[in-house]
């Protein structure tokens, strides 16, 4: 559906104001008021919480004016307070400034708000209305004065329930994208930390940054960023999963080029290191790209540890992605066709375990894959009180239950166990979910051919990441091509006293 909308055209403004038609909202305002709020009334289909407020001001309440914003958005209080009590202390003769400017004297003397800005068309009014702020029009003023009222309930600042540490901060993101930024600046105060701003969806006009810092950010990348988010026209961003499938490198890949995170310091780090942040209104989400598939395996607590420990966790890392995309392959493989392999007495227990199990190895191993994952959506769709307690009580009783009625072997309940365990280890949930896509590949591949057919996979799997790119960028960088001086925080965390370099006009080194 996003595709179809994406490539919809665009409709036409040239309807007159006076009309329902919402394209014609990028008409210009008119000098009359009530003109404009006949137009105002229309749009909105007079709904309840848009709220439009008329008063009068001046001494003598010579000039009429018109507040409008959304009821839940924005708070009014203060505006109102200074249009019906401040405003009224200006004179309405021919010789007051308020006659002659009234908006500036509002601007200037009157309103006690730290942001205000003037707009000329319905299109900027309808935003910053619908965005939180206060409008405010002035009869025989063909311009709306826009203060800033945002004023919504959102959630506090909160641990990251997706990516928690052991040590390290324990502030998320929040789906407030102005909180966000804050949150971002306070672990880099420099003022080359610049913030660009987009409103992308044609309908929900929904607030994009991209935040970068100058003079390290990598210009080609930036560039490339700056080019996808402007070609996009589709109707709405209600999550940065849609940006982020918009402007990939690659849509027919299993691997993502994107990263996404909740943690301000991992996109702090990331923007001192050359990358680029996006951020979205609404989500908690922060995409960072460029992505490498190196970074997917590393957490922001390597940074808060020791570089030993950091190391060893990495390694361990690693092997869990070795566990996760060939354990039930390699378990399918040697007991179907490789039985050399085994030692004995470990494939005389193996041949006993399974002389009563209907079903091939492949057969089997599907039946178990299909049924844990089946038991991890379940536990994360239910109520967190009893989820995860459904969750490990099914494992255990299906399991057992599976074993003892000769449907699966021990040692298949064993293997997809550990397979389970050890795609939580990877810290990307998004890199977790390639693995499980890819070990039922490998699982096929295995029952057909055994070894060989693993080996064809994995070949398979090394050629399609040699060959993709994220914003420019090789996938498999520092791997392949292989730079050495890059090689001391990939696998191997160095110590903190051997990474503080930069490349000038390259995107800098692992300085966290």
């Amino acid at each position: 559906m996003l595709r179809r909308l994406w490539k919809r055209p665009r409709k036409s403004s040239s309807t007159a104001p006076g009309t329902s038609d919402p394209a014609a909202a990028s008409d210009s305002l008119e000098a009359l008021l009530d003109a404009n709020l006949h137009f105002i009334r229309k749009t909105v289909g007079n709904s309840s919480d848009i709220v439009i407020r008329e008063v009068v001001i001046g001494v003598d309440g010579m000039l009429r004016a018109a507040i409008i914003y959304t009821d839940g958005l924005a708070e009014s209080k203060h505006v109102l307070e200074a249009l019906m009590l401040d405003a009224r202390v200006a004179r309405l003769d021919g010789n007051d400034t308020l006659e002659k400017d009234p908006m500036r004297v509002l601007m200037d003397s009157t309103l006690a708000i730290g942001e205000t800005e003037k707009v000329h068309t319905f299109d900027g009014l309808f935003h910053a209305v619908l965005s939180g702020d206060i409008a405010i029009l002035l009869d025989g003023q063909a311009a709306a004065l826009i203060a800033n009222g945002r004023n919504w309930k959102e959630r506090n600042v909160s641990e990251p329930a997706s990516q928690s540490v052991i040590r390290g901060p324990r502030e998320g993101f929040t789906e407030s994208i102005r909180t966000n930024t804050a949150l971002i600046r306070r672990k880099i105060k420099d003022p080359r930390l610049w913030l660009e701003m987009r409103l992308i969806g044609r309908i929900t006009r929904t607030d994009v940054g991209i935040m970068y810092i100058q003079g390290i950010v990598n210009e080609q990348v930036l560039k490339e960023v700056k080019q996808r988010l402007d070609g996009l026209d589709i109707d709405s961003v209600l999550e940065s999963g849609t940006i982020e499938e918009l402007i990939e490198d690659k849509v027919l890949t299993p691997f993502p080029t994107m990263i996404n995170t909740e943690r301000p310091d991992s996109v702090a780090a990331s923007l001192l290191e050359g990358r680029v942040a996006i951020l979205v209104d609404g989500t908690p989400f922060v995409l960072v790209v460029p992505a490498l598939f190196s970074q997917f395996y590393i957490s922001s607590e390597d940074y808060y540890q020791r570089a030993d420990f950091a190391t060893l966790i990495r390694i361990l890392r690693y092997l869990s992605l070795f566990i996760t995309l060939l354990a039930p392959s390699l378990y399918v493989a040697v007991t179907t066709f490789h039985h050399e392999l085994l030692p004995t007495q470990l494939l005389i227990g193996l041949a006993a375990q399974r002389e009563g199990v209907p079903f091939p190895a492949f057969v089997e191993a599907v039946l178990m894959e299909i049924t844990f994952e089946i038991l991890r959506e379940a536990g994360v769709r239910m109520p967190k009180t009893i989820g995860q307690s459904v969750s490990i009580v099914g494992t255990l009783v299906i399991g057992q239950a599976a074993v003892e009625a000769g449907l699966v072997s021990p040692a298949m309940v064993i293997v997809v166990s550990i397979t389970a365990i050890s795609n939580f280890a990877i810290p990307s949930f998004n890199m977790g979910i390639s693995l499980r896509l890819l070990r039922f590949v490998l699982m096929g591949l295995s029952a057909s051919f055994g070894l060989y057919g693993i080996t064809i996979g994995l070949i398979a799997i090394v050629l399609h990441l040699c060959q993709l790119k994220s914003f420019g960028i090789p996938y498999l960088s520092p791997f392949a091509p292989l730079q050495l001086e890059e090689q001391k925080d990939t696998i191997f965390r160095m110590p903190m006293r051997s990474m503080f370099s930069r490349k000038q006009g390259k995107s800098a080194d692992r300085q966290r």
